[in-house]
């Protein structure tokens, strides 16, 4: 008889650091076991439970460093998404501040110009869309509660991991989690 055993994804999933100790991803058990086993990354925390194979017990990984340190690219930006645009700009228009039926809005109309980067797209509800239409902001009558700008590298491992431990909190920070802890 087979024995199921059912994790949830939060514990299934290893914050991977760089060698700097700066948060860089979420990977899965498995290859944060493969990067300590091949020694391209070491333990800095565990969860009290074992990880099991056929013939063997090890660690199971939480937080992982590597070893060497991965130069990250700065100047190269993800592309925008939808969710990653959506959870920057707090699930809110950024004109009214309402939550309702979110859309993207070009603060420089693509048709004057405007183009699709992160300093110029922003969440705007349907109606401040409607509203704005083809215009810049000052011929709408429309401010911005605040300015876009790129995320932080730690907006994308929040959307990877939405429910964050709190054991990734030093390696975090406090404020780069936005309220979204949960416990190991």
């Amino acid at each position: 008889m087979y024995r199921h055993c059912y994790i949830s994804s939060n514990v299934q999933q290893v914050l991977v650091l760089n060698a700097s100790y700066e948060p860089l991803n979420v990977c899965t058990v498995r290859r944060a076991h493969v990067l300590v086993f091949k020694g391209k990354a070491e333990l800095i925390e565990t969860l009290d439970r074992p990880l099991r194979s056929a013939t063997s017990t090890f660690d199971w990984p939480h937080v992982i460093r590597l070893v060497h340190y991965v130069r990250v690219p700065r100047t190269v930006q993800r592309k925008i998404s939808r969710r990653a645009l959506f959870a920057r700009d707090g699930w809110r228009c950024v004109y009214c501040g309402s939550g309702g039926r979110l859309t993207l809005d070009h603060v420089v109309p693509r048709s004057r110009g405007g183009d699709s980067v992160w300093e110029n797209v922003v969440t705007s509800c349907a109606p401040c869309n409607l509203r704005k239409g083809d215009r810049l902001l000052e011929e709408a009558g429309l401010k911005l509660h605040a300015h876009p700008r790129p995320p932080s590298p730690t907006l994308f491992i929040r959307l990877a991991a939405p429910k964050i431990p709190q054991t990734w909190t030093p390696y975090l920070g406090e404020a780069a989690l936005g309220g979204a802890t949960a416990a190991a």
